[in-house]
């Protein structure tokens, strides 16, 4: 089994920044890549974006490219979600998501939330 820790949500002014940390724990080896999810009010989850664990590729969603970065620190099984130029709509609880291969599985965090208001 694999468990998600996500962290470092807030409340943040718009054109500021925010960075947020999944640590995995459990069976982390079995991991094919991280990715992170959000939920905004009165919306379905949505797709932010992914690192494949082997080679360190990324994805992004068009609504955060160029703005958001995602990243890893393999010593410490965890992924980052630099966020920059945060804007309202970026508003939501942000999830951490791992997905293993072998079992076709996903397993998720528990979310954070991120607030972008004035």
């Amino acid at each position: 089994q694999v468990q998600l820790v996500e962290s470092g949500g807030g409340l943040v002014q718009p054109g500021g920044s925010l960075r947020l940390s999944c640590t995995a724990s459990g069976f982390t080896s079995s991991i094919y890549l991280m990715s992170w999810y959000r939920q905004g009010p009165g919306k379905e989850r949505e797709f932010v974006a992914t690192l494949i664990k082997s080679n360190g590729a990324t994805i992004y969603a068009d609504s955060v490219k160029g703005r958001f970065t995602i990243s890893r620190d393999n010593a410490k099984m965890t992924v980052y979600l630099q966020m920059n130029s945060l804007k309202p709509e970026d508003t939501a609880v942000y999830y951490c998501k791992a997905y293993v291969g072998q079992s076709r599985s996903d397993y998720w965090g528990q979310g954070t939330q991120v607030t972008v208001s004035s």
